[in-house]
């Protein structure tokens, strides 16, 4: 590959914002045929380089050219008239008109001055047969699976643009087969001369199906290397700047078991949802959650919290019975939860920072106690300082941070609560390697001053790395749980194949 041309090439881009530079002097070119990884931690400048080779932004240094010819990309049209394609991770697609107006909307063919929906069709079957995808094409699009709006969403950018596709985290949201239907459809395009930039958070992923990495640091290139030249740990380096050394504060395995279990769980399930179970819970513990997509991981922190209430089984705190029929009941015992969807389901993207970590407080104290607002800021100041939470205000929109801070500030919320225990569903999924180890690293600090935490985590050997005790899970229903010696990533692993859930002997 090494002896093809650069199909795209960007030499010394700059761009600030406000006086914040955002990209300085970045160098990165790709090759047809090339699938080249560009990675970096959250605000490492990767998004800006992108939105500068799309043409959303300009910069305010640097040449771009296509196959050694200097071009200014005037807008995002411009952009896919020149061969740039790209592909979000939230699908850009209409999932209520069918698959074949979403593959061409705004570019249907006519006859008449009416679209001719039959020509339409079959070239949408035509696009899609060269991937392998037989699709109904004339039913919606939401008929179809996360995985197939993705590959929906690929063919449509390939066959508007053809010889350049940027696919932004396009594995957030798929399950391991689905990116293997993924990683097939990239090697066709790959064969077939497109240039592809693949930006990631997974690293094993990088390994599996990009030929190049380039890691942006601080808006700056931080290297460039083929993959095969790379080994993971210095690409680790190349990101963080430094060695990743992630806190565990001793292995916790192997800590004595607190004398009474402050919180405890009996019978607790919810028809169609999560089979009854049991669970015992003490102060300063650390319970892993471990089980594939779907297996009810969720489902239990939605029930622990009182989104779903349950149908059976009984609750208790310190000896005491008590009811979670309702968040406001968890909050209410001491409780916290920072959600799978962050986005969603966390953040409340145009409130600011501090209104943000202030809303849990406020919600515990009533509504018609409110928080002045020197209040807020001196706790948002503290916690932006204790959290490392990198913002140069704290009255920005919280949706303008990078997701490992937005995630910070929904812990920053709980926290303020001062809360007893605290539910983590995957607190360090989309986030970058850096912030991933502060995570970690915060949730050992946390379990150190005696909070009890439920972290719930597809990372098989992050939660071997901080957890007491591992509960299993698979099909909805707790298989069992895993102590001491017993937790490894093999062993969680083996639990969640056999047939029985016994621990392996």
């Amino acid at each position: 590959m090494t002896d093809k041309a650069n199909v795209l090439a960007v030499e010394g881009i700059g761009k600030s914002f406000v006086g914040f530079k955002a990209l300085d002097g970045v160098d990165f070119s790709i090759r047809a045929g090339e699938v080249h990884a560009l990675l970096g931690e959250n605000g490492a400048g990767k998004s800006t380089l992108i939105k500068v080779l799309t043409g959303v932004h300009q910069p305010d240094a640097g040449v771009i050219s296509l196959d050694g010819q200097p071009v200014h990309v005037r807008d995002t049209h411009h952009a896919q008239s020149l061969g740039i394609g790209t592909v979000y991770q939230e699908v850009n697609l209409l999932p209520n008109m069918s698959v074949a107006d979403n593959l061409f909307i705004g570019r249907q063919p006519t006859r008449y001055g009416f679209i001719d929906r039959r020509l339409m069709e079959r070239r949408a079957r035509e696009v899609l047969a060269q991937y392998d995808l037989h699709l109904d094409v004339a039913s919606d699009l939401s008929r179809y699976s996360v995985a197939i709006q993705q590959l929906v969403a690929i063919a449509r950018a390939v066959d508007m643009s053809g010889r350049i596709l940027i696919l932004d985290e396009p594995t957030a949201s798929l399950d391991r087969h689905e990116v293997e239907i993924l990683f097939a459809m990239i090697r066709r395009l790959k064969a077939r001369g497109l240039g592809i930039v693949f930006i990631t958070h997974f690293l094993d992923q990088v390994y599996e199906v990009c030929d190049h990495v380039t890691v942006l640091r601080n808006g700056k290139l931080a290297g460039s290397a083929p993959t095969s030249e790379l080994p993971k740990l210095d690409l680790v380096k190349m990101m963080l700047g430094r060695t990743l050394a992630v806190a565990t504060h001793g292995d916790r395995r192997h800590r004595p078991p607190p004398e009474e279990r402050q919180l405890s769980f009996k019978g607790v399930g919810r028809s169609r949802s999560i089979a009854p179970f049991d669970l015992d819970i003490g102060e300063g513990e650390v319970i892993g959650m471990a089980g594939l997509l779907g297996s009810g991981r969720t489902e239990t922190a939605k029930l622990l919290f009182g989104i779903d209430a349950a149908d059976k089984g009984e609750a208790w705190i310190d000896g005491r019975a008590v009811r979670i029929r309702t968040p406001q009941d968890a909050v209410a015992l001491g409780f916290g939860l920072c959600p799978e969807d962050r986005k969603s389901d966390g953040i409340i993207g145009d409130l600011s920072i501090r209104e943000n970590i202030a809303l849990a407080l406020q919600a515990h104290r009533g509504w018609f106690n409110r928080l002045p607002k020197r209040e807020q800021t001196a706790m948002a100041d503290r916690f932006v300082k204790a959290l490392d939470i990198r913002t140069t205000d704290i009255e920005k929109p919280v949706k303008l941070l990078s997701g490992g801070n937005q995630q910070k500030v929904i812990l920053a919320r709980w926290l303020a609560t001062n809360p007893r225990f605290l539910i983590l569903d995957e607190p360090t999924r989309g986030i970058d390697v850096g912030a991933h180890a502060e995570i970690i690293t915060l949730i050992n600090e946390l379990c150190d001053k005696g909070l009890a935490l439920l972290v719930i985590s597809s990372e098989i050997d992050e939660i071997v790395a901080y957890s007491n005790r591992v509960v299993v899970l698979r099909d909805r229903t707790h298989l069992g749980e895993l102590s001491g010696d017993e937790i490894t990533t093999s062993n969680i692993m083996q639990m969640i194949a056999t047939e029985t859930g016994e621990v392996p002997a």
